[in-house]
């Protein structure tokens, strides 16, 4: 007796086997088979989106919740293409993602055929792994390993191909079971090292969050850090990883940062970097601390032997598991007396992230954040941004609360924002997600207000509209002053066009009104939509474009 199923129903099969339990896609006709599977699939959540970036950008950001990977099928050439933002910023961001591509018949290839790409060529240089599935028979085991790649080492993208053919073979293959991750081992000399360093140091920082760090490691280092007086900072838009509250917590890098922790990072004799990559915006162009940071001394933990000496030269690099690094370093017995420069940079943090009152300015961004956190606890919700100006405000001034809180894109994606809080809302419905957009952000992945419609998300949209591609206007008058070229945008009515999708919407122009507008919005079920209107004049937390130019 033969057990023939197709390729798709295979496909799938091997997906449920691995623990994927929700697909965002956009269908196509080159992936029939597997929708068709999914029809009597119910282990399976499958979310139909409108735009195939917003299904890559609702995977990663999944991926990014979860730590399995995030799964998303689109078809072939523009389907691709527009995919591939996503993967990309599931690359730079460190999480594990799936993305299917329907592809041409076997038979058709290198013609040239209708919306053909060579795949596996693309998206080399922004996967782990680029393949293409050629027999069915061996599905089980390309998706075994696609799972396995995307999640192990450092975490990322893994793009496979599916000629449409194929997934309609009728073949007999044998399913493979989960696999479980293999950490790397952790050599106890090395963890001897960094204990010996740590207790020497005068002047030691940690940076934090980014490849492997989940809740569970947060946790841990909180509890380490606190137990030291260790200051910790969070890496560039990793601001979750341990809460805000916590009384080591100084603050973050990337653009932006409060000066007096650049100063500590620039004082300090000691980095313990767990997580991180130390990229360009986390260093300030590689300028905060330099490759070979003469006078500090650098222990890089990561969970990838190929990152470490990649870019920077590290005195004890740490090939490991974060997790169990950091379980073993919250199970050494702490000092009598914890150091005092975690609470005295937990101060400046304070000072620094507590918004005044803003002269000559209609609607007041800070003030804007300061209500919302009178009315939403760090653990009650998850901030959701793609890239621009409008996102420093949150940056600086919210408190976020345990991973995941906070979920935008350290590849500096527009568009990220809107997605990824739809992927917030469906997978956390525990907690508010919320959804920032600058106007020009907000257009790229807005669309995917129907998508959070047709799933009942619960979430908050807040479109900040000045008007102007933000950030690029503030690099413009900095290099060309007043010489106003590109960057100007003529918009619609947000709150008509958010109404025209079934969402709950306002319009807000004066800091007095914020306060009164998000608390009805509060009242609200479903998707509710601020539309925030102001003065781009107010370019950042601390400048305008009229100092800027002078």
């Amino acid at each position: 007796m033969t057990n023939l199923r197709n390729g798709g129903r295979i496909l799938v099969d091997n997906l449920v086997a691995q623990g994927c339990d929700r697909i965002f896609h956009v269908p196509g006709e080159s992936f029939l088979a597997v929708l068709d599977a999914l029809h009597d699939t119910p282990q399976i959540d499958l979310v139909t989106c409108r735009q195939e970036g917003g299904a890559a950008f609702m995977a990663c950001a999944d991926g990014t919740m979860t730590g399995k990977p995030g799964v998303c099928f689109v078809t072939r050439g523009p389907g691709a293409t527009n995919a591939s933002i996503g993967v990309h910023v599931a690359l730079q961001d460190s999480q594990p993602m799936l993305l299917f591509i329907g592809d041409v018949d076997r038979s058709m290839r290198d013609r040239e055929g209708f919306q053909e790409v060579d795949f596996p060529a693309m998206f080399a240089p922004l996967a782990k792994w680029a393949t293409r599935i050629e027999d069915a028979r061996r599905i089980p085991e390309y998706i075994a390993r696609a799972w396995n790649v995307a999640t192990s080492g450092r975490p990322g993208p893994v793009v496979i191909a599916l000629p449409e053919d194929m997934l309609l073979d009728e073949v007999e293959a044998a399913d493979r079971p989960r696999l479980e991750r293999h950490s790397a081992g952790l050599d106890s000399a090395d963890f001897t090292d960094v204990l010996d360093l740590l207790r020497t140091a005068e002047r030691p920082l940690a940076i934090v969050g980014g490849a492997d760090w989940d809740i569970a490691a947060g946790a841990a280092f909180d509890d380490f850090a606190r137990s030291w007086g260790l200051p910790v900072t969070g890496a560039f838009r990793r601001q979750d990883a341990i809460p805000n509250v916590s009384p080591a917590w100084a603050g973050n890098l990337g653009y932006g940062p409060n000066p007096r922790l650049v100063e500590r990072i620039k004082a300090a004799d000691l980095l313990l970097v767990i997580g991180a990559r130390l990229g360009e915006a986390t260093t300030d162009g590689y300028t905060l601390i330099t490759p070979d940071h003469p006078g500090q001394t650098l222990i890089h933990v990561h969970p990838d032997a190929g990152e470490l000496n990649r870019v920077y030269r590290a005195d004890v690099a740490i090939a490991a598991d974060v997790f169990e690094f950091v379980a073993m370093l919250a199970g050494v017995e702490p000092p009598a007396t914890p150091r005092g420069e975690a609470a005295d940079a937990h101060a400046e943090w304070i000072e620094w992230s507590t918004p005044r009152p803003r002269e000559g300015v209609a609607l007041d961004l800070g003030q804007c954040v300061a209500a919302m956190r009178e009315r939403l606890k760090p653990d009650e919700a998850i901030i959701c941004n793609g890239a621009g100006n409008f996102s420093s405000w949150w940056h600086r001034y919210w408190h976020y609360g345990a991973q995941p809180s906070q979920l935008a894109p350290t590849a500096g994606a527009m568009g990220y924002g809107t997605p990824a809080a739809v992927a917030a809302a469906l997978r956390r419905k525990d907690k508010l997600a919320v959804a920032l957009a600058g106007d020009g952000d907000f257009l790229m992945n807005g669309q995917e207000l129907a998508t959070a419609v047709q799933y009942g998300a619960d979430m908050l949209v807040l479109v900040i509209d000045n008007g102007a591609y933000g950030t690029i206007r503030m690099h413009q008058e900095r290099e060309f002053p007043a010489r106003l070229s590109g960057t100007t945008l003529h918009n619609p009515d947000f709150a008509a066009l958010g109404r025209a999708y079934g969402c709950w919407t306002e319009t807000v122009e004066r800091t007095e009104d914020f306060a009164p507008a998000l608390d009805r919005a509060l009242a609200q079920n479903g998707v509710r939509l601020l539309h925030l209107k102001t003065d781009v004049e107010f370019i950042t937390p601390g400048t305008t474009i009229s100092a800027i130019r002078g």
